[in-house]
């Protein structure tokens, strides 16, 4: 995911990020593992779970037969899904780069993570921007289980990952990396670790937050959103499969699926001049640190939006700050429950 999977903008200010890696490849962010792979040597206790499990995927199936110890995060947010069933994962991607010179990693840090990750310093195994993850330094962290759910590894990948251990890759009906529904990605995670109804209880418990915020804000129904970044000094909306799009529309928002044509399937475009009417909608969430932010506020065709002018914009800062954007960005079961307070909150 090279933008940021989790957030185009940032990446692209901190990390030279691959933009073809993902055909376009964004929005999340050296080392994830301030520490070395010495770090991790101590394998944590396996989390229990109903096991031998198979999971099918979109390589094949794995087969699971018994509860994983060592655990490697390939995707890009799975890390969350795994730490919210109860597993400390030994490896991860870098979504975030962190400040020069500032431990520990920024990652482990999220307000919504934090106390899940505790002391723990996992090893990073891909940083934003890469073409593909360390296969060496997978290999030599040990693992009895791989998760590449929220990844967008083709079958090569996938195949010398098996190599290595029980591998999960993303969910079988996905048609293009990061458009699964955040609750398939969920259980999907949850299934490998043997804790299927764990997983869709957590799903449920956000599918009710969600519920709760529509009801509670039923204006929302009448009114067209979009989620959108600032990449390459042009206007990046997410479209309506993106995790953000997906949640811009689980608050109760309609979104705009003319985005989703232009985007042929990926996860956001950029907008040409000519086209930034698609974004001239009842409420735009721009998620963007403060000097993308300020130089979108200096975007003459941005700025004379009828949204902009009527003050319906909510500037969510993504990894500084609150970093509501980040947890927007992740979807994830550790970072939703905020992400919705937020987000409701932002609109006012």
């Amino acid at each position: 995911m090279p933008l940021h999977r989790t957030t185009l903008t940032t990446t692209l200010r901190r990390v030279a990020a691959v933009f073809s890696a993902v055909t376009l490849s964004a929005g999340l962010l050296a080392g994830c593992g301030s520490g070395s792979s010495d770090d991790a040597d101590g394998a944590p206790a396996a989390a229990g779970g109903t096991f031998p499990v198979t999971v099918e995927h979109a390589f094949g199936s794995t087969r699971v037969e018994k509860a994983p110890a060592r655990v490697v995060s390939v995707g890009y947010t799975d890390d969350q899904a795994i730490l919210a069933l109860g597993t400390t994962p030994v490896g991860m991607v870098d979504q975030y780069p962190n400040p020069p010179g500032t431990t520990p990693d920024i990652n482990t840090q999220w307000p919504w993570v934090k106390d899940k990750w505790g002391s723990a310093r996992p090893q990073v195994v891909m940083n934003n921007g890469d073409s593909g993850p360390n296969f060496e330094k997978i290999a030599a962290l040990r693992p009895d289980l791989i998760i590449a759910v929220y990844s967008e590894i083709d079958k090569a990948a996938y195949d010398k990952l098996s190599e290595l251990a029980p591998t999960v890759a993303r969910t079988k009906g996905e048609k293009e990396p990061f458009s699964a529904p955040w609750q398939d990605n969920a259980v999907h995670i949850a299934k490998a670790l043997g804790k299927e109804g764990e997983g869709t209880k957590l799903v449920a418990g956000i599918q009710a937050k969600l519920d709760a915020a529509r009801k509670a804000h039923p204006e929302f129904a009448n009114q067209t959103a979009v989620a959108l970044s600032w990449y390459k000094n042009s206007v990046a909306p997410f479209s309506t499969t993106d995790v953000r799009g997906r949640l811009v529309t689980g608050i109760g928002f309609k979104g705009t699926t003319e985005i989703d044509k232009i985007a042929g399937g990926k996860f956001f475009t950029t907008l040409s001049p000519e086209r930034i009417d698609l974004v001239d909608v009842d409420r735009i969430f721009v998620i963007a640190d403060a000097a993308d932010q300020a130089a979108l506020k200096k975007f003459d065709l941005f700025t004379n939006l009828t949204a902009v002018k009527n003050g319906k914009v909510s500037w969510l800062l993504d990894s500084e700050g609150p970093a509501v954007g980040a947890a927007v960005s992740q979807a994830t079961l550790l970072s939703l429950p905020y992400a919705i307070d937020e987000m409701v909150k932002s609109v006012g």
